[in-house]
């Protein structure tokens, strides 16, 4: 499946926001929870636009993306 960089770095940019959750309490841990929350709509919204305009199951195409950066493949070569 053909993934967009844009979802990619989308789903990056989420993972990111939510591994900063770690450890964090009280305002700090609210306020990063809200950066992450944000970020995830983000993600959301843009896999359901990308699978309206091509078709794909949207539930394939979040879960490509996922593994896209979650287990990302070694490059040939």
């Amino acid at each position: 499946m053909d993934i967009p960089d844009r979802l990619i770095t989308l789903q990056q940019n989420a993972d990111t926001e939510y591994a900063k959750l770690a450890g964090l309490l009280g305002e700090e841990r609210e306020a990063q929870w809200k950066r992450w929350y944000e970020a995830a709509v983000e993600i959301q919204a843009a896999v359901t636009a990308h699978a309206q305009e091509t078709g794909t199951p949207r539930n394939q195409l979040e879960a490509a993306v996922k593994k896209a950066v979650r287990h990302p493949q070694p490059e040939d070569g």
